[in-house]
């Protein structure tokens, strides 16, 4: 029977434990009260408005002094600039003008369909359509370096229109 009440004890004893251990560990910890920033000063700048930072985009803008996107995409088998190509390209000709220290290499993509032969030289049909665009835009040759890679980077891995008309494109990518 001594034996048996050691054991009971030594079990009391750690479940005693146990439980001591776990409110310590629950303890709340208050957290130490961050100080209040003193009122701003009236020295204070404010910001300016909306129009000034539009102004202050480095790239090329819209008419509203917003940043334009950078792809051209093009119909099937096809090296045409659209009308809303043609306006995007004539926001980077407006920018590139203006910065001749700025270069951009245009890369041409197409679709997954027909051969990597074929598709490398359609690449290459829509970057130089851009690159016209541009130099007709104002922009110096010397800015202007072009490439294909045909079908090798799609932004969209599917096989269906949707995926298809978002890998018919030229990317305009700014180099300093």
């Amino acid at each position: 029977m001594n034996k048996r009440m050691s054991v009971q004890m030594l079990g009391l004893l750690f479940a005693g434990l146990i439980i001591a251990g776990c409110q310590t560990a629950a303890k709340k910890v208050e957290p130490t009260p961050t100080p209040t920033p003193p009122p701003a000063a009236e020295s204070t700048p404010t910001p300016p408005p909306p129009e000034e930072h539009k102004a202050a985009v480095n790239g090329p803008v819209d008419d509203n002094g917003n940043p334009v996107g950078n792809t051209v995409y093009f119909e099937y088998d096809s090296a045409a600039i659209s009308a809303d190509g043609q306006k995007l390209v004539g926001y980077h000709a407006k920018y590139l003008s203006s910065n001749d220290g700025q270069k951009v290499l245009v890369e041409g993509n197409c679709d997954e369909r027909g051969t990597r032969e074929y598709n490398l030289a359609l690449g290459e049909r829509r970057s130089a359509a851009v690159k016209e665009a541009l130099v007709a835009g104002g922009v110096k040759g010397g800015q202007l370096e072009t490439t294909s890679w045909g079908e090798e980077k799609p932004v969209d891995p599917g096989h269906d229109e949707s995926a298809w008309s978002k890998n018919r494109r030229a990317e305009l990518t700014y180099r300093h």
